[in-house]
């Protein structure tokens, strides 16, 4: 193996180890929210209040679409995502409303 071909895969392997670092903070972030989530459905569950709140979803995707332009994150991968995560937790705050 060349120099180069030695530094490119010690480099790679560096990128490898941040980006699994990484996808440990999002796993362990995402229980995180899951567990607030599950909370605030209970809560409603509790008081007989709706499982989905479109005003505070279209706030939050406001918010982050604004948090996505300034990490530099493309907005519409952010609002994927974000719309992925309220999908499951109104799911989950149907199933607590049974």
């Amino acid at each position: 193996m060349s120099d180069a071909t030695t530094r490119a895969a010690a480099l790679l392997a560096e990128h490898r180890a941040s980006i699994d670092r990484l996808d440990a903070l999002l796993v362990y972030t995402l229980a995180e929210r899951f567990k607030q989530t599950q909370a605030v459905g209970r809560l409603k569950a509790e008081h007989s209040l709706p499982p989905s709140d479109p005003a505070r979803e279209a706030q939050q995707m406001a918010r982050l679409e604004q948090l996505a332009r300034e990490a530099d994150l493309d907005p519409e991968l952010a609002k994927k995502f974000l719309t992925f995560i309220i999908s499951e937790v109104i799911r989950h705050h149907e199933k607590l409303q049974k």
